[in-house]
C-alpha cells in the first residue's frame, strides 16, 4: 500500500466530531419539519388545529380550543363552516384576522418588522456560537504554545 501524507482536516481533530453532529441535527430538523410526509387530515382534525392557533376573543391568552367562553364557541363555529365551505387556512386566518385583528393569531406573522422576532434571536445565537468557538481556538492555541515552550 502506498503511504498516505498527512490526514486531511475534516478526517481527524475536533472538526470530526462537529461535522458529525452538524449531519445529526440536520437529520433532526429533517424528521422533526414533517418532509416527506403525507398525512391528510379530516375536516375535524384541520379545524382543531386552527382553533389551536386561534386567540380567543374574550380571553386572556386562551386558544379558542382551550375556552369555553361563548365568544370562543362561536369563533370555532364560524373555522367550521368556513372549513366545510372549502376555505383554506390562510384564508380563515385572514378572514378571522380582518374581522378581530391580528392579535386574534396566537402565533406572530413571519412577515414584515414581525419577522425580526424570529430573526434576531437566530442570529444572535448564530453570533455567540462563532464568538465562543473563536475563544476555545485561540485558548487552544494559547496551551499549545505554553506546551512548546515548557518542553
Amino acid at each position: 500500500m502506498a503511504e498516505r501524507g498527512s490526514p486531511a482536516p475534516l478526517r481527524s481533530g475536533p472538526w470530526r466530531g462537529l461535522l458529525r453532529l452538524a449531519v445529526v441535527l440536520a437529520v433532526a430538523l429533517v424528521i422533526g419539519s414533517g418532509v416527506g410526509s403525507s398525512v391528510h387530515r379530516s375536516p375535524a382534525e384541520r379545524a382543531a388545529a386552527l382553533d389551536t392557533q386561534i386567540r380567543c376573543p374574550s380571553c386572556a391568552d386562551l386558544s379558542v380550543a382551550q375556552s369555553s367562553a361563548s365568544a370562543a364557541i362561536a369563533v370555532r363555529h364560524e373555522v367550521q363552516r368556513m372549513e366545510a365551505a372549502g376555505s383554506s387556512d390562510g384564508q380563515i386566518e385572514s378572514a378571522l384576522v380582518a374581522q378581530f385583528g391580528p392579535t386574534i393569531l396566537l402565533r406572530p406573522p413571519d412577515s414584515g418588522l414581525t419577522a425580526l422576532v424570529w430573526i434576531i434571536p437566530a442570529v444572535a445565537g448564530a453570533g455567540a456560537l462563532g464568538v465562543l468557538g473563536v475563544v476555545f481556538w485561540r485558548r487552544a492555541k494559547e496551551f499549545e504554545r505554553l506546551r512548546a515552550q515548557g518542553s
